[in-house]
Parts: structure tokens; C-alpha cells; sequence
């Protein structure tokens, strides 16, 4: 009887010892899952991916890499977090595909993650590309053009250099060169003629409209090209169009003059003296004798879109030395009307600067300008004190 009992304590003790430990880890586990739970998990998994995620947590907060450079990254409808995560480990936007997967999977993002084209930075956290991944709308590439840049460096620098683009240069200079099809509307508004004085129909060089502009992920050439033209189109008023008519000119000239201009002002406060100097000799028949426009009928040279010119070859050769000599000012004669004098179209694309410099220019009597340090001129009224300054 007494052993009896005394195994019957012995079963009690272990029972209650038995039931308290269970209690035990029911508390433990339960206090385990209400720290791990996450909605939509069962939950071992909510446990699992919180316990993975805690082990890693500096790599979630370590971007993969320092080039800050935007790079392109394509999510295809039917990609799942693992074929992204592939895909983001393989271009070297994160450094753990796994871990990747268990973010996006704890934190239900996984659902989120939207087909589309994306800009993506290396030097971006894991979890800041999962969340930029769930909203494809967001996505855009930021293209920017200088003033004074000609088409071919609007293509080689701003196209070319933009790698987040679908289109290259010369899908760029194919929808910009002479004989593209301009909107009739933007044409008629700004006088731009049907043919040039130098027999070719009119390219768009004059309306790539400096600065910075926002595309979407699947602009091309000819979508670039339109915002572009409708940048310029917004910053000509047609107070502007007046102006250029009450010095005479048609807006597609004033643009002409401007680009000249635009080349020639290295200090922009000097804009409106130079426009002065050349809308005096326009009215008085001269020729302009800009140098820029030798340079643009010279082209590439020396690997250069605006090399230096050396003596009287440069400023007088014809054709094959100047592919577009047409455009050389010094080529022309005095007395020609003004729209001989002019080079047939823009050399450039100016900024609002040296446009409104020529519709608002300064009221001098100067005919003539000189630089000697590259950067600021003196002006004149005469050729005779044009020949007598003197360079250090």
C-alpha cells in the first residue's frame, strides 16, 4: 500500500511537472507567434522568415554595392519573388536573393510586386527595392540638354550618355535631322519654311529646348523628340513672336540669330550687347563674320563639335573643308537681304537667355566685338578700333 502511494506521488509530481512545462511553451510559443505574426502567415512560417530576417538584419540595411549610377531592371508579368530576386541578385542590385524573398514574403509584398520598368540604384537597402518594386508608376528617367548644344551632341551626350534609355543616338539623330516631319502647327507658329536657303528641307536643329525633363520607362526617340518640342513650344510667347517681328525678323530667324549668339556669350550678361552688334550689321547689309558658325559648317573635328579655328583656311574654305559652308558667315557678302546674310537655320540650341537677348537686345551703335581672354569682349564702333585692340 505505502509503495503504492508513493508511486502515485511520483506520477503526480510528474504530471504537474509534465502539464507546466507544456503551459510553459504554450506561453513561450504563443509570446513567440504574437512576436512573429504577421497576417496571412501560418504560424511556423511567420516564425521562421522573422527569425531569418533578425539574423540578417544588417544585410537588409547594407545597399549591395556604392556605384550610385541608375541602372534598368525589368519585372515581366508573371515573375515571381524568386525570379526577381534572381534577377535584382544577378545584376548586382541586392547580394541575397533568399533573403530577399523572405522580406518581401513576411512582410506580404510579394503579391505587390509590379510588372513594369524600374530605375534602381546599387546603392539602395534591400528593403527600400522591394517597396520601390511594388509601384511601377513611379518609374521615370530624368534627360537633360545645355544650351548651345547642336544635334549631334544633344545625341552623343544626352542620349547617348543616358543608359536608361530603350533608343540610342541614331535613332535620336533619325527623327531630328533634315526632312523630319515637323507638326504643322509648330511650324507655321514659328515661321520655320517648307526649304532652306541652302536647298535642304529644315531639320530641328534650334528646338531641343535646354534642360531638364522627366520620361516615362518606355519613351523613345520620337516621344523625346515631343517632349522636347513641346518645351519650346511652352517658353516662346507670342509676345515673343511680336518681339522678334519688331526687329524685323521671323521667329525661326530670331532663333538663327540666337543660336549665334548663344555660342558667342561665354558671360551671358553679355547676351544682349552681342545680339546688338549683329542686328546692327544686319541693318546695315553686313555680313555677321561669326565664328561659330564656321565651326558649325566645319562639323567634327580633332574630336571636337566646336574646334578652334587657325587662320584664313578655316574661315574661307568651301565644301569639302565645310560640309555645311552654306552656313559660314564669312562666306557671305555685304548688301545681301537679310535673310542671305543669316545662316540658313540654327547652329545650336539656344536657352531663353540668348533668345531674349535678340528680341530685347541693347541699344548700342557697337558693330564689332573682340574676346582675348575666351570669356568677356570689348565692342566697338568702328573697324578701325576693332583692329587696334591689342591681346596681352
Amino acid at each position: 500500500m505505502q509503495q503504492r502511494d508513493i508511486t502515485r506521488g511520483i506520477l503526480a509530481v510528474l504530471f504537474a511537472s509534465t502539464l507546466g512545462v507544456l503551459l510553459i511553451a504554450c506561453v513561450v510559443g504563443g509570446g513567440v507567434y504574437l512576436w512573429a505574426r504577421q497576417e496571412g502567415l501560418s504560424p511556423l512560417t511567420a516564425i521562421r522568415l522573422r527569425i531569418s530576417l533578425m539574423r540578417h538584419e544588417d544585410a537588409l540595411t547594407a545597399p549591395a554595392g556604392s556605384d550610385p549610377q541608375y541602372r534598368r531592371f525589368e519585372v515581366r508579368p508573371g515573375d515571381t519573388a524568386y525570379t526577381i530576386a534572381a534577377n535584382l541578385d544577378a545584376t548586382g542590385l541586392i547580394s541575397d536573393a533568399d533573403l530577399f524573398v523572405d522580406y518581401v514574403r513576411y512582410h506580404r509584398l510579394d503579391d505587390d510586386l509590379e510588372a513594369g520598368t524600374y530605375f534602381l540604384q546599387q546603392t539602395s537597402t534591400l528593403e527600400q527595392i522591394a517597396y520601390a518594386l511594388t509601384d511601377a508608376s513611379a518609374a521615370s528617367i530624368t534627360f537633360g540638354t545645355l544650351p548651345g548644344w547642336r544635334l549631334e551632341e544633344v545625341a552623343q551626350n544626352a542620349v547617348g550618355g543616358n543608359p536608361l534609355l530603350s533608343f540610342g543616338s541614331a535613332d535620336f539623330m533619325a527623327v531630328v535631322s533634315p526632312g523630319t516631319a515637323i507638326p504643322p502647327a509648330f511650324k507655321a507658329r514659328f515661321g520655320i519654311p517648307d526649304l532652306l536657303s541652302d536647298g535642304r528641307p529644315p531639320s530641328l536643329e534650334g528646338f531641343m529646348f535646354p534642360g531638364e525633363y522627366k520620361l516615362p520607362p518606355d519613351a523613345s526617340a520620337a516621344s523625346l523628340v515631343e517632349a522636347l518640342l513641346t518645351g519650346f513650344n511652352n517658353a516662346i510667347t507670342d509676345a515673343m513672336i511680336q518681339g522678334a517681328a519688331g526687329q524685323g525678323l521671323t521667329l525661326y530667324q530670331a532663333l538663327t540669330l540666337a543660336s549665334i549668339v548663344q555660342r558667342e556669350a561665354v558671360a551671358l550678361d553679355e547676351a544682349p550687347l552681342i545680339a546688338s552688334v549683329y542686328l546692327n550689321r544686319l541693318r546695315r547689309g553686313m555680313k555677321l563674320d561669326a565664328d561659330p558658325t564656321v565651326q558649325y559648317a566645319i562639323g567634327m573635328r580633332d574630336g571636337r563639335w566646336w574646334p578652334n579655328l587657325t587662320g584664313e583656311a578655316d574661315y574661307y574654305a568651301l565644301e569639302s573643308a565645310q560640309p555645311n559652308h552654306m552656313y559660314n558667315t564669312y562666306l557671305k557678302r555685304d548688301g545681301a537681304p537679310l535673310a542671305e546674310l543669316l545662316p540658313p537655320g540654327p547652329i545650336c540650341s539656344p536657352g531663353l537667355t540668348a533668345i531674349n537677348a535678340v528680341l530685347n537686345p541693347a541699344q548700342t551703335e557697337y558693330l564689332y566685338f573682340r574676346s582675348c581672354d575666351n570669356l568677356r569682349h570689348v565692342f566697338t564702333t568702328s573697324l578701325a578700333e576693332h583692329s587696334a585692340i591689342t591681346c596681352p
